[in-house]
């Protein structure tokens, strides 16, 4: 994977200038930008110059369509699916291969304890929804209304909570998510500056050309769906939750692995969960309150299955970095967990619920190209 060589070695680039969290948060932000690139309905895609493709394509573009075509199903599965790869199958591949090359690798344990409050936080702004939606007796209109005002409140909230946690991080603390390997070889600062090649607007070009690039990697590698549901039998659920997330984030998985094998484990955790917590905090709230503007239907109510698996997912990795330590063990326990969610999402029928329905669209969409 050439480019993903490339866009390790832009983000490893851009750690060594401006720290491993902010290197991290690039590679997620970045990573974020291409992982539902393909979108055949986006209007503005003939029109609109080039560049201006490049910005708005990936997930957040595909999700701003849907959601005006009030495909809200479609929004939800599309984040749901890339919260999923990042928290268990990316930094499941980082613990395991990277606890096979040292016995136990060491991350800041502030920073992995300040990321488990917010994948707390992520979670239950899913479950209290879907609580209040089976608890509602009321009509079917009325319970409708409850869970779009308590979606909308709990947007506004979690915007809030990310941008408090982006300036606590980069800002009023970024001490406490220094790497401890950092903190404790302060003479290895002068040979990494011997070593690095790019200066940082050179990297930040390089990252974004690359984005551009895997983006249409991703248009031509999401064109073999079709053959593979029909020659395979395979749900369009399972694709639209599992695969899809998988092809789409290839680049950015196989970056948080690389650099895990080198034990920069703070900068494999900032790419994994940071980009979880991007789109639980960010990316889904942003879209409730763009659909609150557009007046759809947008919520945080996702169906139970899906928000059990959620659940789950952030409660194994939660208790899996709050000690600052990870080995193989633990990346193998993450990755048992994906295989298990994956496979119930392979016998989760299309007609099961509206968000299993709308997926099976979401990976006609993708089938279509080619």
């Amino acid at each position: 994977m050439p480019l993903a060589s490339l866009l390790s070695f832009a983000t490893e680039e851009l750690a060594s200038t401006l720290g491993e969290t902010l290197g991290g948060l690039l590679n997620a932000t970045f990573g974020n930008a291409v992982e539902l690139i393909v979108c055949p309905d986006f209007p503005y895609r003939s029109s609109a110059p080039f560049y201006m493709n490049c910005v708005l394509t990936g997930e957040l573009q595909v999700s701003i369509v849907a959601l005006s075509k009030n495909e809200i199903c479609i929004v939800q599965s599309s984040m749901l699916g890339s919260v999923l790869s990042n928290i268990l199958l990316v930094l499941g591949c980082c613990f395991f291969f990277g606890g096979i090359n040292y016995h136990e690798q060491s991350f800041n344990s502030t920073a992995a304890s300040t990321m488990s409050s917010m994948m707390t936080v992520a979670s239950a702004s899913l479950i209290i929804p879907s609580t209040l939606y089976a608890s509602l007796s009321s009509s079917k209109a009325d319970s409708r209304e409850n869970i779009l005002f308590l979606s909308h409140g709990t947007a506004i909230i979690l915007l809030i909570v990310y941008i408090m946690y982006l300036f606590f991080q980069l800002r009023s603390h970024p001490d406490l998510f220094e790497s401890p390997n950092v903190e404790a070889n302060d003479s290895s600062v002068e040979e990494e500056e011997e070593e690095r090649i790019l200066n940082p607007y050179a990297a930040s070009i390089l990252l974004l050309i690359i984005t551009v690039l895997v983006s249409g990697c991703a248009e031509y590698l999401v064109g073999s769906i079709e053959p593979i549901v029909q020659s395979t039998g395979m749900s369009r659920t399972f694709i639209g939750l599992i695969l899809i997330p998988i092809v789409g984030n290839a680049a950015e998985h196989v970056t948080a692995v690389v650099v895990a094998c080198k034990n920069k484990m703070d900068l494999a955790i900032g790419v994994a969960i940071g980009s979880s917590l991007q789109i639980a905090l960010f990316v889904t709230p942003f879209l409730v309150i763009l659909g609150w503007i557009m007046d759809k239907d947008m919520t945080l109510h996702f169906q139970t299955f899906e928000t059990v698996a959620f659940f789950i997912s952030g409660l194994v990795v939660t208790i899996l970095i709050q000690d600052g330590k990870s080995n193989y063990l633990e990346g193998g326990l993450c990755l048992g967990m994906y295989v298990i969610i994956a496979i119930g999402f392979y016998v989760y029928p299309d007609d099961a619920g509206d968000i299993g329905a709308v997926a099976s669209q979401l990976a006609n969409r993708f089938a279509v190209i080619s």
